[in-house]
């Protein structure tokens, strides 16, 4: 974590005087947080691993299973396991604890600095239902076809809504003011999509599921894999300005990066797999707590009762009775390493990361040079805000503040309220917007080096665009905090082939002392995948 001070620029009057120019303007001093995810452990290991600067091992701990990282394939192991019997169970935490299922808090207001919801798991995704169940968040039913979920976390209204030509409409994809072939080619879309998801291939199985391994592998579906989703809605004859904004802004939010670039497969997957419903909400509801998906996870780790250390492997390797882990942490700038012995290793961590550290990884036939997905970097700023800022009015239909708040642009992805969730006789006094941007408008690797050279302001600036747009000079006035995460390999993005990927294949196949575990396998970041890859590898290390 790095601390700095810089100024911002801030309107003392609302959005009516702002605009008429008669704003009275000062600078505001705020000192934020800026978190670089396990940049320190990184660069050090990058300055000084070697030259021998690591010193050796401290301790030997000896333990049935290790998992190597703790976000939701690895807390989905360890949960998994406790089901299964097994407690002698050690996870090492990896830079981050929760990974990209981490949240925060200032003081008594939580927020997300990663994944923030969750659609209802579809009747396919059993492995969701059994941890929500056991979590006590899916309350009757868990495998009916409407579970009764615990309506606190089912998403309140009002949902979304959209900032397009100076008005909030209800809702991410515009409608008000666009025209009627536009609308035409919206509805011809989602029922396009609602066909697509009874599609079944010639293997009888649904052409897009959650997990995905439980996909059509029909030639006619994947062929789908070998375009991109822009492509294919060419291809399709859709022509609307307003529904490729749309899909691209959805492939952003849920890939990180562009609708030019994800393949067609994966694309479509974002809608048609998600069909999940419950007995005490609407269909395409979603859960949802105001720390993001930590809430989640920390009763996943209560649930499991999983030992944790923290600390990051560097290396692992087969030995004559199991497995062996070097690893090494970071405190107050001062290097430890540990061993760890086990019979069986889950491996949940990125697969850039364990093609560092697992010893000869090629030999369960991943390259490096050839397997590894490209990764998309993501900044989420949370702003603390002592008060709301004044809501722009106008409009056919006046939207109020909802939970998701998108402005119709690039590369912002929109903010979130995390007090949205909050049951309240009146509206907190404060609040938390949780702005998040994809940085899909440049190459990766141009990113990743703009968000470590980039300045405080420079950071700040691009956090704030959508707030800015949607509050003008007043937003600034309100703001008490600011925290601003970054993460350079934020999540794999599913190019054309990713399903063809040999590498990943031989991965999500190994079955021996080391296992391994992560939303890479399937080829891009989402719950229900990482879960699923925990799941099956808890269930082959009990063995």
């Amino acid at each position: 974590m790095l601390r700095r001070s810089f100024l911002v620029w801030a309107g003392a009057s609302g959005l009516a005087a702002a605009g008429s120019g008669l704003a009275f303007q000062r600078w505001q001093e705020i000192t934020p947080n800026l978190h670089y995810v396990g940049r320190d452990e990184g660069h050090f290991l990058r300055d000084h691993a070697s030259r021998g600067a690591l010193p050796p091992p401290s301790q030997l701990i000896h333990t049935d299973i290790a998992i190597l990282g703790s976000g939701i394939s690895g807390l989905t192991a360890a949960w998994k396991l406790k089901k299964l019997g097994k407690t002698d169970v050690l996870m090492i935490d990896g830079p981050q604890p929760y990974g990209n299922a981490a949240g925060g808090a200032f003081d008594e207001y939580a927020y997300p600095t990663g994944g923030h919801y969750l659609p209802l798991p579809s009747p396919e995704s059993t492995h969701v239902r059994e941890i929500l169940a056991d979590l006590g968040i899916i309350q009757k039913d868990a495998m009916a076809e409407k579970p009764y979920y615990d309506e606190r976390f089912i998403l309140h209204a009002p949902e979304e809504r959209l900032l397009y030509n100076g008005h909030w409409q209800e809702g991410f994809i515009p409608t008000e003011g666009v025209p009627q072939w536009e609308l035409d080619e919206h509805k011809r879309f989602f029922d396009e999509v609602h066909r697509l998801r009874d599609m079944h291939g010639a293997d009888g199985r649904r052409v897009f599921v959650f997990p995905t391994v439980m996909s059509s592998e029909d030639p006619q579906w994947q062929a789908l894999d070998r375009i991109t989703l822009k492509q294919w809605m060419d291809q399709q004859g859709y022509k609307s300005p307003t529904l490729h904004w749309y899909l691209n802004y959805c492939c952003r939010d849920d890939y990180g990066t562009r609708y030019d670039k994800v393949s067609a497969w994966a694309g479509l997957h974002y809608y048609c797999s998600r069909w999940g419903q419950a007995a005490n909400a609407g269909d395409g509801a979603w859960l949802t707590w105001p720390g993001g998906l930590q809430p989640l996870a920390s009763g996943m780790e209560r649930a499991a009762a999983i030992k944790r250390m923290a600390g990051t492997a560097l290396s692992l390797k087969k030995t004559a009775d199991g497995v062996e882990a070097l690893c090494f942490k970071l405190e107050n700038g001062k290097p430890s390493t540990y061993r760890v012995r086990a019979r069986k290793a889950i491996c949940a961590m990125p697969t850039y990361v364990a093609a560092r550290v697992v010893e000869n990884i090629a030999a369960y036939g991943f390259d490096p040079a050839k397997h590894v997905p490209e990764y998309a970097p993501w900044m989420v700023a949370n702003f603390l805000l002592k008060r709301f800022p004044e809501e722009l009015q106008g409009g056919a239909y006046p939207q109020p503040l909802s939970w998701d708040n998108v402005v119709y642009g690039e590369p912002g992805l929109g903010f979130v309220v995390s007090t949205h969730q909050d049951i309240r006789v009146r509206p907190p006094e404060k609040t938390v917007f949780s702005a998040y941007v994809a940085l899909s408008d440049r190459k990766a690797s141009s990113a990743r080096g703009w968000m470590a050279s980039a300045k405080p302001e420079e950071l700040l600036a691009l956090a704030s665009a959508d707030l800015k747009t949607a509050y003008g000079a007043q937003f600034a006035s309100c703001v008490e905090r600011v925290d601003i995460t970054l993460r350079g390999h934020a999540m794999a993005v599913p190019w054309p082939n990713f399903r063809s990927n040999a590498g990943m294949k031989a991965l999500r196949e190994v079955d021996g002392p080391i296992l391994f575990a992560h939303a890479d396998l399937s080829g891009f970041s989402v719950f229900e995948e990482a879960a699923w890859w925990g799941y099956r590898a808890a269930q082959l290390a009990a063995r």
